[in-house]
């Protein structure tokens, strides 16, 4: 049996080779056998250039079916691939390079001048520019090669991508994914979010990351489902879209402008049957307006790099703001705390097992070692708690807790008060230094009005309704927005880097 994860979607979507696989508004459509051929051209060209089974490409590319097509001819070629966020810069991109010695570095036409240089001094042989308009010229040098339709014999355990993922030392980890983590992550998820070939799914994540890359895709190919394509998450292009959508995955920021969105009604979501959230955790107060306006409860699952998606809200069944739901199948989850395996509904480092898990860091063995314990239970990180029913609830992550005066306090729990508050749009509490206690929580706000700012009394007031005295932020700061990555996630980085000395000298 051949376990390339190209040839397990192919078996799925071959039958309904002539159905529309993607739909680029304002451009073609691309039917699942188009799909295949833009594959098969691409390896033919990564095969001539000397590239096989286990050699490594990097993408930094915008998104468009033919980054697409580059990915799926990896797949079915057993080489490895290494996408890049767009944002990176180029001294980001040079630790990669260096990390992963590719024999191919792809990326925007505007980017190749500086990425040629950086090649060249770092010996990469080969480094091309791949643009997203039809006439690109690298994509028509690819389509006017003789088609490879080779796909490569793989097992579950070769390495199909390698993903970096932010180290709490600030060194990124390539995380090595398997053809088995991908194929059996994307199995779990058809069956548990009852994808099929009638559904059609709104895509504007980027396909750098976890979610829109592997997730979206893989679980769309592998039910044949029709796949609207965008480049980005535009308001109007969006409400458009989902006219025409069944299903629509995103990150909180995403629900959150469709919320304030005017035009937003049941002319445009009729018929769709699922929104899905995840990348970020989406705040109680989003979740309940959300369902207010549209009668939909968004379904939130959980994942990283390191595991694919882990936990996911049922398809049928309550779905619980403030959780992301039960294991999917075959995934154990369990909590743990001073080396001891938890109860339910006590607090702990959340772990996992299962056939979803990579097989560590690339070139880091001792740092894989360190995040898996001896019977094989992947070290995520994220404090949470399993209730009696096995519903996951997170609290936020280990790296992310505060210690003052002895005493820990989860960030996650103090923001999901903070969201429920009038006049808060947006919350992030982290640790600053304090003469006094090592550290304390701080907040830093978002307003709904910045004319109209609630007052540091009144916020106090309410969270001394459910917070213990240590637990309650020393000083609250307003910005105009949290700094945010590609997927939606609060760079809680940025804002210590910014605010952590603000209360040097205050004890109060």
């Amino acid at each position: 049996m051949n376990n390339n994860l190209y040839q397990i979607l192919f078996d799925e979507f071959k039958n309904f080779e002539n159905n529309i696989c993607f739909d680029v508004p304002g451009q073609r459509k691309w039917s699942f056998k188009d799909v295949d051929i833009l594959s098969s051209f691409f390896v033919s060209y990564l095969r001539r250039l000397g590239l096989k089974k286990g050699d490594r490409i990097i993408s930094q590319t915008e998104k468009s079916i033919a980054s697409v097509g580059l990915y799926l001819a990896c797949l079915r070629g057993g080489i490895i691939y290494t996408p890049l966020n767009t944002s990176y810069t180029l001294s980001e991109v040079e630790y990669f390079i260096e990390n992963i010695k590719p024999k191919l570095f792809v990326c925007s036409p505007e980017r190749l001048k500086k990425i040629s240089l950086t090649c060249e001094k770092l010996d990469i042989p080969n480094y091309r520019a791949l643009g997203t308009s039809q006439d690109d010229p690298f994509l028509e040098e690819i389509l006017g090669l003789e088609q490879d339709n080779k796909i490569e014999q793989c097992y579950e355990d070769d390495t199909a991508a390698i993903l970096f993922t932010s180290g709490t030392t600030g060194k990124s980890k390539g995380a090595m994914i398997t053809h088995g983590n991908l194929s059996s992550n994307a199995f779990a998820l058809k069956k548990s979010w009852g994808f099929t070939r009638n559904d059609t799914l709104l895509h504007a994540l980027p396909i750098f990351h976890v979610h829109g890359l592997f997730v979206a895709l893989h679980t769309a190919l592998l039910s044949a489902s029709k796949i609207i394509f965008l480049e980005k998450f535009d308001i109007s292009q969006v409400n458009e879209s989902l006219k025409e959508a069944s299903v629509m995955m995103g990150v909180p920021t995403f629900y959150n402008r469709l919320i304030s969105e005017e035009g937003f009604d049941k002319n445009i979501y009729a018929g769709v049957r699922l929104f899905i959230s995840g990348s970020a955790p989406l705040t109680e107060k989003t979740f309940s307006e959300f369902k207010d306006k549209t009668d939909h409860l968004i379904l939130e699952r959980y994942g990283m790099t390191e595991t694919g998606m882990i936990t996911s809200n049922p398809l049928f069944g309550d779905r619980i703001e403030g959780t992301v739901g039960f294991s999917l199948p075959d995934i154990e989850i369990r909590a743990r705390k001073d080396n001891k395996i938890l109860p339910s509904n006590e607090k702990g480092v959340i772990e996992v097992r299962g056939p979803n898990v990579f097989k560590g860091y690339w070139q880091m063995e001792e740092k894989t070692k360190e995040e898996f314990t001896e019977d094989g239970f992947f070290i995520t990180g994220d404090i949470g708690q399993i209730d009696d029913d096995g519903r996951l609830t997170l609290s936020g992550r280990s790296g992310d807790m505060i210690i003052s005066g002895g005493y820990n306090v989860y960030p996650k729990e103090i923001e999901i008060i903070l969201n429920t508050i009038n006049g808060i749009k947006e919350s992030a509490v982290i640790g600053a230094k304090h003469e006094d206690f090592g550290e304390c929580p701080i907040a830093i706000l978002v307003s709904e009005d910045s004319n109209n700012l609630v007052s540091d009394d009144y916020i106090n007031s309410l969270l001394q309704e459910s917070l213990a005295k240590y637990k309650i932020p020393k000083s609250y700061i307003w910005i105009n927005s949290l700094p945010v990555n590609a997927m939606g996630k609060v760079q809680k980085k940025d804002l210590r880097d910014k605010y952590d000395k603000i209360l040097l000298g205050n004890l109060k």
